[in-house]
């Protein structure tokens, strides 16, 4: 697996080619736009999850206390 791994990565060095790419600032708006959904996403759904957490906890917590 390591030796594949190794081959490919050699592989991919020595056959370099130049990209013809360029990112205008309206690819950077909708990176920072993605970002920030995803951070609003998660945020949601730790709301949404956030007391079946918290009971969980404090259950395991009770019952180890008796």
């Amino acid at each position: 697996m390591l030796r594949s791994v190794a081959v490919v990565v050699v592989a991919l060095v020595a056959f370099e080619m130049p990209a013809a790419a360029y990112l205008d600032p309206g690819t950077g708006s909708l990176l920072l736009q993605a970002l920030l959904g995803g951070v609003a996403a998660v945020g949601v759904i730790a709301k949404l999850y956030w007391r079946r957490v918290t009971a969980a906890i404090n259950g395991r917590l009770q019952r180890a206390k008796r």
